[in-house]
């Protein structure tokens, strides 16, 4: 990463240097490659670093966790990266990884132990909430004070592993005016990307799940969608642009939101 702002040390380099870290920041494969995603990542290193949280990355050593693998039925495919993983992340005697894929979370804390992988894994959100709890982030709603925020809940963050509140007093914090779509929480609906479907033909149908999700935003009429999966702001951003209203409703991850409130 070329801003100078940001300061992303690699886990091979700390332990070198005979170094500790609070936490590993497992990127993904969406938040080091697509060019969406990676804004996310940039952010939340801004606010790892404005938090004065001591954190690395494997950088090249990461290896996809294999969800979009076992998803599409590729058992062999995705034991064969998640060993390749696990045997990384134990030769650095890793306890605590945060990130900010929900299908990342989901695998690397449901999934991998039963292979011998087991570490305390938490969403992003979940980690920015406990900064902030903590008094070592302090989240100001700038810009954003007053506007109407609508939060969609990721399915492997919210159905699948219980997280709702986490992201929503974030959003709080920011002083907005939280508006909740009538599919939310527990009864949420899905963005379209998941169980390997972001990277595999559509089936046959009239309406895509997306087109679906974002009727449900335009209800709302929100300023901003607020997500917490690189895969969601990617079908919830083609949604809107496709109503053509990315102008009046933009998309952004909650640590995106938080950093450009605080203007890092």
């Amino acid at each position: 990463m070329s801003d100078n702002k940001i300061k992303v040390p690699l886990m091979s380099e700390v332990a070198a240097n005979g170094g500790e870290v609070e936490v590993l920041f497992w990127v993904g494969c969406a938040g080091s490659f697509d060019d969406r995603a990676r804004k996310i990542t940039k952010a939340f290193v801004k606010l790892l670093n404005h938090a004065g949280v001591t954190f690395a990355i494997l950088g090249e050593e990461e290896v996809c966790t294999g969800d979009p693998a076992r998803r599409a039925g590729n058992e062999f495919l995705f034991q064969m990266q998640a060993l390749t993983n696990i045997e990384t992340l134990n030769m650095y005697g890793v306890k605590k990884i945060v990130t900010a894929c929900p299908h990342c979370f989901n695998t690397l804390k449901n999934e991998y132990p039963v292979l011998g992988g087991d570490y305390e894994v938490i969403h992003h959100t979940q980690f920015l909430q406990g900064l902030l709890e903590e008094g070592r982030l302090t989240v100001e709603g700038g810009d954003f004070k007053g506007k109407k925020i609508s939060f969609h809940d990721s399915c492997y963050l919210g159905r699948a592993n219980g997280i709702y509140e986490a992201p929503r007093k974030l959003l709080q914090a920011l002083d907005v005016e939280l508006v909740e779509m009538k599919r939310c929480k527990s009864r949420g609906l899905c963005c379209g990307a998941g169980g390997a479907q972001m990277f595999k033909e559509e089936e046959e149908g009239t309406l895509r799940v997306n087109q679906e999700r974002t009727k449900d935003i335009l209800e709302t009429a929100p300023d901003f969608v607020a997500a917490a999966c690189p895969f969601c702001m990617t079908m919830l951003t083609d949604g809107v642009k496709e109503k053509d209203k990315q102008e009046e409703i933009r998309v952004r991850d909650i640590a995106e939101l938080i950093a450009e409130a605080e203007d890092l």
